[in-house]
């Protein structure tokens, strides 16, 4: 199961600078004019977690295997993209490939740095962005809804049960509003629905404000302000700095925290990228342990067992028996599997159990 995080933003902003940094490689050409980076770039990260390396001590595993997630470096968008200006056209179907959105804010002042409007804004960028979207999801809906009513005026039984989805979608396009703003409001079956009308502002986003080193520990008037927005729309923003990213990703282990320490930062932001990026998503994570290896495993929140075996195998899922399950703080604190067992705290699960985040799992199957 692969979970993209698109990564997208106006020209000479840092996307392709916090990419490198990210996937720590230099696959994505940084560089101080627009449309540098013209074909969508990939890269998967491990995820960093520490409880692997807990499990991995008690159980005596021989390799720690991280969970991974990806990111793609989309080209930059210019204001006129939902008509084709600039890569617009192909920024908009890659961004239609991704499963959210990590929108790259600059929020630092550099007079070598051109700015492709002129100024320095993060929050007139970011409703750059998201007007082009909604243009861009505007004219595609409206087209398509025309049609859908035709049809469901006919009684075709697929029109008649995407259409109220449809309108409600182009209703807050309308008035202005992403797509987005109503997740939360449906259920599941209406989500699905949603999901397939493929719209780019239903997207979840995840702010990221490009600070200068001076400011990767406290912010600046910019990163308040977008602060600010997102929490408006209910979304998250975080505050990184690229060209600190850039130094770490080249650094030792050792090195790279003494390096944080003295900017007066807890940790990279690759972590805390990490962290938000599953928080947007909705993703937990759960563990397969032994003398092997230990392993991370990424999941939706809500899968129930045979699902999150599947994402080991889908033999497992097809042949699901039962989930040996112990809860993580359980199995460090008694020291393991057995401990864990001796004191009823390992439990067989069903086909309806819910998968919870850290659980360690063993998969009972046929073959």
């Amino acid at each position: 199961m692969g979970f993209k995080c698109g990564i997208v933003g106006l020209p000479n902003v840092g996307k392709s600078t916090l990419f490198n940094a990210l996937t720590r490689t230099a696959a994505a050409q940084a560089a101080n004019y627009p449309f540098c980076t013209i074909e969508p770039n990939t890269g998967e990260v491990a995820v960093p977690d520490t409880r692997l390396k807990k499990l991995a001590e008690i159980a005596g595993s021989k390799e720690i295997i991280p969970t991974r997630i990806a990111f793609v470096d989309i080209a930059g968008l210019v204001r006129g993209a939902s008509k084709g200006e600039g890569l617009g056209n192909k920024f908009l179907a890659n961004i239609r490939e991704v499963d959210a959105i990590v929108h790259v804010l600059r929020c630092f002042e550099d007079d070598d740095i051109t700015h492709v409007e002129g100024r320095i804004d993060p929050v007139g960028d970011a409703d750059t962005i998201e007007t082009e979207l909604m243009i861009s999801d505007l004219e595609s809906l409206e087209r398509r809804t025309e049609q859908t009513r035709k049809r469901a005026a006919a009684k075709d039984k697929e029109s008649l049960t995407v259409l109220p989805m449809m309108e409600a979608a182009l209703k807050l396009l309308q008035d202005g509003k992403p797509v987005r703003t109503m997740l939360k409001t449906l259920a599941d079956e209406d989500l699905k629905i949603l999901h397939g009308l493929n719209l780019l502002t239903s997207h979840p986003v995840l702010y990221v404000c490009n600070v200068s080193e001076a400011d990767a520990a406290t912010g600046n008037a910019h990163t308040e302000a977008v602060a600010k927005m997102a929490a408006e729309q209910g979304a998250e923003s975080i505050v990184v700095s690229a060209a600190i990213e850039s130094e770490v990703a080249q650094l030792p282990d050792e090195e790279s925290e003494e390096f944080l320490a003295a900017l007066g930062l807890e940790e990279a932001g690759l972590d805390r990228l990490i962290r938000a990026g599953y928080s947007l998503l909705d993703l937990i994570t759960y563990f397969t342990v032994g003398p092997k290896e230990t392993r991370a495993w990424t999941i939706e929140r809500g899968t129930k067992a045979p699902g999150a075996a599947g994402v080991i195998h889908t033999d497992f899922e097809r042949g699901f028996i039962r989930a040996f399950t112990i809860a993580y703080d359980d199995y460090v604190n008694l020291g393991g599997e057995v401990p864990a067992k001796e004191a009823g705290k390992a439990r067989d699960e069903g086909k309806e159990y819910v998968v919870q985040d850290g659980d360690v799992i063993h998969f009972r199957f046929n073959t």
